[in-house]
């Protein structure tokens, strides 16, 4: 009975554990940047910097619900392979910093 417990609980804990894709988005259009990121709920997405030609990279969302607690959405743009400035959401840490 205990193991069986015991494999009942690992189960659940590994059901919560999803793998996240990663995408080059410099190899997607814009469209289908925001079409995987509808429907996955979240991505990796790398490009290169326009400055400096580094690798860059970001989790990028659909929709707030995606980001932890204590975070909100942000818009960025990044570039894919029709738009240089690709319209994305990601989560950024909430600053609360009284000034």
């Amino acid at each position: 009975m205990k193991s069986l417990m015991l494999a009942l609980g690992l189960t659940v804990i590994a059901a919560d554990a999803h793998a996240i894709s990663r995408y080059n988005s410099e190899s997607m259009s814009c469209a289908k940047v925001q079409a995987t990121l509808r429907n996955e709920g979240a991505a990796i997405l790398r490009y290169r910097s326009a400055r400096s030609g580094a690798p860059l990279y970001g989790r990028y969302v659909s929709t707030a619900s995606q980001c932890e607690s204590g975070q909100h959405m942000e818009r960025r743009y990044i570039p894919t392979a029709d738009n240089p400035r690709c319209p994305v959401r990601e989560c950024e840490h909430n600053d609360y910093t009284v000034r």
